[in-house]
């Protein structure tokens, strides 16, 4: 179990959305300080959150970043993208776009403060992955959250014996700028927050969100039908 009260939480993509609720959400419990990173620091509103400019693709941004923020334990991989690239007519570039943002990205950063954490005698990491994890959508969006799920469960072996607790959170939709136009029942980003603070606070494994995100992980097991509609005969 970890602590929010009193901690020192980093939080990526902290300017808006879930990352938005979840600053506001720290203070709540208690986050003794909260950096706040956005591309464009002004971005962040909370006025006891630190800002912080980072881009989650670029190491010299991350490493500046991690330099400005020494006394951390708990650090929230938030920060995301969806490009909407198509695998079969999109330029190669926005298909890697994702990929560079949700699982590169994201991993840059854990490198970075995984010592600091360390340091500072051990915390939490929880990164943000999706119901898309476990659901190809089409697009490599999907393919970039599988892909960090990995990544996140093979970080929670390695980084446990150094004192890190990993999580991992899954939600569909959620009422943010990146689903403003799709037309579904949507999430309320607090509601996220909440359940993914609480996870943190509770040392969970993995938090799933809401409704979809738990019948999504719960047809893994089933034939592709039950998740793939469209390949039924």
């Amino acid at each position: 179990m970890t602590a929010i009260s009193g901690a020192n939480v980093f939080v990526t993509g902290g300017g808006r959305g879930i990352g938005k609720a979840m600053v506001e959400e720290l203070y709540a419990r208690g986050a003794a300080k909260v950096y706040a990173t956005a591309r464009d620091p002004r971005a962040v509103a909370h006025s006891d959150a630190v800002p912080l400019a980072l881009e989650v693709t670029d190491p010299a941004s991350v490493a500046a970043a991690a330099e400005q923020a020494q006394d951390v334990t708990i650090l929230i991989n938030n920060a995301g993208a969806s490009v909407g690239a198509s695998y079969l007519d999109s330029p190669m570039d926005d298909v890697r776009r994702d990929l560079e943002t949700n699982f590169y990205g994201p991993l840059l950063v854990t490198r970075a403060f995984a010592p600091i954490i360390e340091r500072n005698g051990g915390g939490h990491i929880l990164n943000a992955h999706s119901a898309l994890s476990w659901l190809a959508d089409g697009t490599p969006y999907s393919a970039s959250k599988a892909a960090f799920w990995s990544q996140t469960n093979s970080l929670r072996l390695q980084l446990q014996p150094r004192g890190i607790t990993v999580t991992g959170l899954h939600m569909a939709y959620v009422d943010t700028d990146m689903t403003a136009g799709l037309d579904a029942p949507k999430a309320k980003p607090r509601d996220i927050a909440v359940a993914a603070l609480d996870g943190i606070e509770a040392g969970a494994h993995e938090v799933l969100a809401d409704d979809t995100t738990r019948w999504v992980k719960s047809q893994l097991s089933a034939d592709l039908e039950a998740l793939y509609a469209q390949l039924k005969k």
